[in-house]
This record gives structure tokens, C-alpha cells and sequence, in this order.
């Protein structure tokens, strides 16, 4: 059997000389985010910016709770168009940390939980950090819309 290390691990301890391993990949302190929103007939296709998270973060995760919004109603989380460290205009992606479902039952959902999600990515913005967003699909919708994600940056 064959010993091998994390990329972490080995800067740690098999790198000579041994190299800083990033806050957010130890020792970091984790942070909350939370926003609420309240829709009252939210059309399809409405953006709701709930939060920004910092440059540098790492997303661990994140949870979408929501009201029953109405018949045929969606809800997708992902960002809003904003700009990236490197000055470099960015498109909106709705689904960048989850993909259009059903809201049309009161429901919690995680978001950013996937590595295609998302999940331990690390943001990429400019000053003014990652908008992050919740997008209505499918029809308008009334209902109380929360969004938590945890990430670190120290």
C-alpha cells in the first residue's frame, strides 16, 4: 500500500521548505451569510441579489428555504452580472449554485452542494465581492424567500 498526500498535506509537511497552507484551507473562520426576501407577485424571471461575499472566499455551502410560492413557480441560486478581481466584466448565472426546482411547496434545498455547485469554490470579484442571487422561474410568485451560505475567509 502506497502513503499519498492532500495538496494541503504536503505543503505541510513534505515540502522542504514547507510551504503556507491558505486560512481557507485551515484555520479559517467560518462566516454566515443570510438574506430574506419577501415577494409579493415576483415575476418569472425576476433577479432577487440577496447578499456579496468577499473576493478570496471559499464557499463551503449553502441552504435555499422558501414559502409555497404558487403554481409552476421556480427558484435557482446563483449570481448576478458583476465584475471579477481582474476587472473583467461577468455574466449573470442563475444556476451557478443550483439549478432551477419546484417551489411551489414551503421547502428547504441545499445550494453549493456539489463541486459543479459550486461547493469550495473560491470567489473571484472585484471590491465590491459576488452578488449572489435567487432567480424565479416558471411564474409569478408570493412568499417569503431565505438564502444562508457559509464560506471562509480567515
Amino acid at each position: 500500500m502506497a502513503t499519498v498526500y492532500s495538496i494541503q498535506k504536503t505543503k505541510w509537511n513534505q515540502n522542504v521548505p514547507s510551504e503556507k497552507i491558505d486560512t481557507t484551507e485551515l484555520a479559517g473562520r467560518v462566516r454566515v451569510a443570510h438574506a430574506e426576501y419577501e415577494a409579493a407577485s415576483l415575476a418569472s424571471g425576476d433577479v432577487i441579489q440577496m447578499f456579496n461575499l468577499p473576493n478570496g472566499a471559499r464557499i463551503i455551502s449553502g441552504r435555499l428555504a422558501h414559502d409555497a410560492l404558487g403554481g409552476s413557480t421556480t427558484l435557482s441560486v446563483g449570481y448576478a452580472a458583476h465584475t471579477n478581481a481582474a476587472g473583467t466584466a461577468v455574466s449573470l448565472s442563475a444556476a451557478a449554485y443550483k439549478a432551477a426546482a419546484a417551489s411551489t411547496s414551503a421547502t428547504a434545498v441545499n445550494a453549493a452542494n456539489t463541486i459543479a455547485l459550486g461547493e469550495n469554490s473560491v470567489v473571484d470579484a472585484n471590491k465590491d465581492g459576488l452578488p449572489v442571487s435567487v432567480t424565479m422561474g416558471g411564474a409569478a410568485g408570493t412568499g417569503t424567500i431565505q438564502l444562508t451560505m457559509m464560506y471562509v475567509v480567515d
